[in-house]
């Protein structure tokens, strides 16, 4: 996985208690994409095979949604706010 980053907006969540990024984290390396949509579940599962970039989507509750994007070449996943893409 590479080295994990986060945006500032996820820290500032992170530190408030808001968001874990562990049991994010935990979900996405065993393939549990989260709130994808099945297209995205399938490119995700392709990615596996191939060596591709890959995005999990977590509904933390109504109004905030986490990504994680894992780079192709595994160098580095960031936990990021959807606005920060």
């Amino acid at each position: 996985m590479g080295r994990v980053v986060m945006t500032r907006a996820v820290n500032e969540l992170v530190e408030r208690g808001e968001v874990s990024p562990m049991a994010l984290l935990r979900r996405h390396v065993t393939g549990d994409w989260g709130d994808v949509p099945e297209e995205d579940h399938q490119s995700n599962e392709q990615a596996l095979i191939h060596g591709d970039r890959l995005l999990s989507s977590y509904r933390i509750r109504e109004s905030l949604t986490v990504w994680i994007i894992t780079e192709a070449d595994r160098s580095a996943t960031t936990l990021l706010l959807p606005e920060d893409y």
